[in-house]
């Protein structure tokens, strides 16, 4: 038995919703500046994620130091 509650991947016909209503919503023209904008935004979070994670790892050995 399923819960409402129930966290995982959406299956096919929930991505098919999920899919259906964004181009409800923005229009098959505005997808691919979405699209952009969305992995411009995952490369900056990346960028910034590897940048703490240098930073902590050189204060981490000027402690050992």
């Amino acid at each position: 038995m399923q819960t409402i509650f129930a966290i995982g991947m959406p299956g096919g016909m929930e991505l098919f919703v999920i899919v259906f209503i964004v181009l409800l919503l923005f229009g098959a023209k505005k997808i691919p500046d979405l699209a952009r904008g969305m992995g411009k935004g995952i490369r900056e979070f990346k960028d910034a994620t590897k940048e703490i994670k240098k930073e902590v790892d050189d204060a981490g050995k000027e402690i050992d130091k």
